[in-house]
């Protein structure tokens, strides 16, 4: 994809990341209870990012937000474990590497922050997230981690970094 810029989260950024994040959701079917959907960060995605070891980044192609993504301590978690969150793109995006480009910027970010593994929640049908994160390094792990509120996805994977 061409023109992609992949950035920090700005304040100004925050309706049109909850716009997409929420759009994606509802495409995918995913249920709003127990997911991303329902998260009370959603609307205020750079406040709550602005904090140490903590990055959220957008994808930006020509001035239009087609994906985000971003790093952060994985709560109520024993040890040096950051976790992937709501790394989602609109369809139009979707197959172009520019899942590739915002996991390699991600990594690069939990590595700077000295994070020992990065982990994640996913849903079963989500096939391609899956692929990219498997490529990526990620391996499937039996048992929930930490506490991310998301209790409707069953899918756990962790990555040493």
């Amino acid at each position: 994809m061409e023109n992609v810029v992949i950035r920090p989260i700005l304040q100004k950024d925050n309706e049109a990341v909850a716009e997409v994040i929420r759009q994606v959701l509802v495409d995918l079917g995913v249920p709003k209870v127990g997911t991303a959907y329902a998260d009370k960060a959603l609307d205020c995605m750079y406040e709550n990012y602005n904090v140490p070891k903590a990055t959220y980044f957008v994808a930006e192609v020509n001035g239009k937000i087609l994906g985000c993504a971003g790093v952060a301590q994985l709560e109520n978690c024993n040890g040096n474990v950051c976790e992937l969150q709501k790394m989602y793109f609109l369809e139009e995006a979707r197959g172009k590497g520019l899942g590739s480009k915002m996991m390699n910027a991600c990594i690069a970010k939990a590595k700077y922050y000295r994070f020992n593994k990065c982990y994640l929640e996913t849903m079963p049908y989500m096939k391609d997230a899956q692929k990219l994160y498997k490529k990526t390094g990620f391996e499937y792990i039996n048992e929930r981690m930490g506490d991310t509120g998301h209790y409707s996805c069953p899918v756990f994977m962790l990555l040493n970094l």
